[in-house]
C-alpha cells in the first residue's frame, strides 16, 4: 500500500512539472514570429534602412567586388613623380601576331626519284653516300642491261641497213630501212637512254654493254639503293633527291589563333643557331587536322633556304603576321586589366584623370584595338596606370567621408551646381597648422555666399610602418564674395586625399576631389 502511494506521487510530481514547461515556453516564446510561421510568411529580421549613397560624377561603374573608381586631380609635380606620361587614340594599320614554335621539313614538291626502265645489273656506282649533293646532269652509276644491249644491237642493225640499201627503182627499201632506223631508236628513248649515249653509239657503231645514268636534278641524296652488282627492276627506287633551296616549316598554332591565319600571311622564322638572322616566307597551306593532344593545327610555310642554312629536322621559332585592316588603337600600356574589367585613364587637362572602363580587340604587338568606349584623338594615360588606379580608391573611399545632403533635402545626388577653386596657405600645405580657402562661384562666375563648406583630409593606414588611418575634417567659415576659409592641423606629412563639399539649404552644390602633398615628416 505504501508503495503504491509512492508511485501515486512520483506520477502527479512528472505531470505538474510538464504544464510548467509548457506554460513557459507560451510566455518566452515572441508572438509575432508564432503568427508568422502559423501563417507560412519567411521571418526577416528589422533594422533601420541604410540609404544607397550614389557614385560621384565621372566615376566608372563597378564590377561585382570590383571597388569604385573616381576622377582623379594629380597635381603636376605629383603627375612628374609617379612617371604619368600621355598618348592619344589613334587609327593605325595592324597586324595580329602569332608566335609558334615549328620544325623544317623538306618540301615533297621538289623531291625527285631515279629508276630504269628496265631490268639490269648495276656496274659501277659514283653517286655513293647518303646527303651527297649532286648536280643536274651528273653520273650517278652504269647498269648492264640484255634488253637494252638487244635494243641498241637493233638499232646499229637498222642503221646499217639504210647504208646497205640504196634506193631501188621504187624507193621502198630505203624507206622501210629508215622506219626501222626510227623504231629502234625510238625504242632506245623510252627506256630512258641519254641523248649523248645514242649520238655515241651511233659514232662508234659498237654496242655499248654498260649506260651510264644520270642525275635528272640538283640536290642532294637523302636516300640510296644504287649497290655495285645489285639487281634492279624497273620499279626499284634507286635514288632520292631533295632539292633544299626551298624547304617547308611546319608551325604548331594553337586552334584559338589559326582562324585568323590564311594562306599567303607574311611569315618569318628565326633559328638560335643563327642570332639576329631572320628568314622570311608565307604561308604555304593550312592543314586541316587539330592535334589532341595539343590543341594545334599545323601551318605549313615556303621558306626560301638560301646558303642552305635551314636543315631537315630542325627546331625554329614561328612568327606570323595576320592583317587586321585599319583600326582604333591604344598602346597597350595604356590598358588597366583589374581582372573582371579593362580601364583607360583619360586625360581632361589640368591634372583632371578620368576611369574609363573600355572592350577591347585583339592585342596586336604594343597595340590594342578598341571595340567600345574610346574615340579617336581622345588623350589618355599611358603610364604609371597602377597608381593612378590605386589613386583612385583613395579619392573615393575618401569621398565617402563628404558631408552627405540634408534629410530633408530632394535631390539626394550631388550636383555640379558650383565651382570649387582651393588653395592653401603655406603652399604647398605642411605638417601642423594651415589656413584653407575655397573661392565659391556659380556656372557664370558669379560669387556664392550661405553656404556650408567643409574639407576631408584623408590618409590610408599604413600597415608596414605601423601608422593607422587619419581623417581631420576642417568646416571653412563665409569670409563673403564667395571666399571661405578655415584653420585645421595636418598630423602628418606626405600623401593626403582631399574632398572638398559645399552645399546650400540641404543641396549639394559641388564636390572636389585631388591629391595633395603635404611637407614635413611621418
Amino acid at each position: 500500500m505504501k508503495t503504491r502511494t509512492y508511485q501515486i506521487a512520483l506520477v502527479s510530481a512528472v505531470a505538474v512539472c510538464v504544464l510548467l514547461a509548457a506554460a513557459l515556453l507560451h510566455v518566452l516564446l515572441p508572438r509575432d514570429r508564432s503568427a508568422s510561421q502559423a501563417s507560412g510568411s519567411p521571418v526577416v529580421a528589422r533594422g533601420p534602412a541604410v540609404p544607397a549613397q550614389p557614385m560621384p560624377p565621372g566615376s566608372a561603374v563597378p564590377s561585382k567586388g570590383e571597388p569604385a573608381l573616381v576622377p582623379v586631380q594629380v597635381t603636376p609635380r605629383r603627375m612628374q613623380s609617379i612617371g604619368v606620361e600621355t598618348g592619344t587614340v589613334e587609327y593605325k594599320q595592324l597586324d595580329y601576331d602569332v608566335r609558334a614554335t615549328g620544325n623544317v621539313d623538306i618540301d615533297e614538291r621538289l623531291l625527285s626519284y631515279v629508276q630504269t626502265r628496265f631490268p639490269g645489273w648495276i656496274q659501277d656506282v659514283f653517286a655513293n653516300a647518303t646527303y651527297q649533293y649532286v648536280r643536274r646532269g651528273q653520273r650517278l652509276f652504269t647498269v648492264y642491261s640484255p634488253d637494252l644491249v638487244s635494243s641498241e644491237q637493233e638499232y646499229l642493225l637498222a642503221r646499217q641497213d639504210q647504208k646497205s640499201f640504196s634506193q631501188d627503182a621504187h624507193g621502198m627499201a630505203a624507206h622501210e630501212s629508215g622506219w626501222l632506223l626510227q623504231a629502234a631508236e625510238e625504242r632506245l628513248r623510252q627506256f630512258g637512254v641519254p641523248a649523248q649515249a645514242i649520238a655515241d653509239l651511233e659514232q662508234s657503231g659498237k654496242v655499248q654493254r654498260n649506260i651510264a645514268i644520270d642525275s635528272p636534278v640538283s640536290g642532294y641524296i637523302i636516300e640510296r639503293n644504287a649497290l655495285p652488282n645489285a639487281y634492279v627492276q624497273p620499279d626499284t627506287k634507286l635514288y632520292t633527291i631533295a632539292d633544299l633551296s626551298t624547304v617547308w616549316v611546319y608551325a604548331n598554332v594553337f586552334q584559338d589563333d589559326v582562324g585568323r591565319l590564311k594562306p599567303g600571311d607574311a611569315a618569318s622564322i628565326t633559328v638560335d643557331s643563327y642570332p639576329g638572322r631572320t628568314f622570311s616566307g608565307s604561308i604555304d597551306d593550312i592543314l586541316p587536322q587539330v592535334d589532341l593532344a595539343t590543341r594545334t593545327v599545323r601551318v605549313r610555310l615556303a621558306i626560301a633556304n638560301r646558303g642552305l642554312k635551314l636543315k631537315p629536322g630542325m627546331f625554329v621559332n614561328v612568327d606570323l603576321k595576320a592583317p587586321l585592316g585599319r583600326q582604333l588603337t591604344v598602346p597597350a600600356s595604356a590598358v588597366f586589366q583589374t581582372g573582371t574589367r579593362q580601364l583607360v585613364f583619360l586625360d581632361q587637362g589640368d591634372g583632371n584623370l578620368d576611369p574609363k572602363e573600355v572592350v577591347l580587340g585583339p592585342r596586336a604587338g604594343d597595340e590594342y584595338v578598341v571595340l567600345k568606349g574610346l574615340k579617336v584623338h581622345q588623350k589618355i594615360v599611358t603610364s604609371a596606370n597602377f597608381l593612378i588606379d590605386s589613386e583612385s580608391q583613395l579619392q573615393a573611399a575618401a569621398g565617402s567621408f563628404a558631408p552627405p545632403p540634408g534629410a530633408g533635402s530632394n535631390n539626394s545626388a550631388p550636383s555640379a551646381q558650383a565651382k570649387i577653386d582651393f588653395t592653401t596657405d603655406p603652399n604647398p600645405p605642411h605638417k601642423g597648422g594651415n589656413i584653407f580657402r575655397v573661392q565659391l562661384t556659380n556656372a557664370s562666375g558669379e560669387p556664392i555666399a550661405g553656404a556650408q563648406v567643409a574639407v576631408t583630409f584623408y590618409m590610408p593606414a599604413m600597415a608596414a610602418m605601423g601608422m593607422s588611418a587619419m581623417k581631420t575634417t576642417v568646416t571653412l567659415s563665409d569670409k563673403g564674395n564667395g571666399l571661405y576659409e578655415g584653420h585645421g592641423n595636418l598630423g602628418s606629412g606626405g600623401s593626403w586625399q582631399t574632398t572638398i563639399a559645399a552645399q546650400q539649404n540641404g543641396k549639394m552644390l559641388a564636390t572636389k576631389l585631388l591629391h595633395m602633398d603635404v611637407e614635413g615628416g611621418m
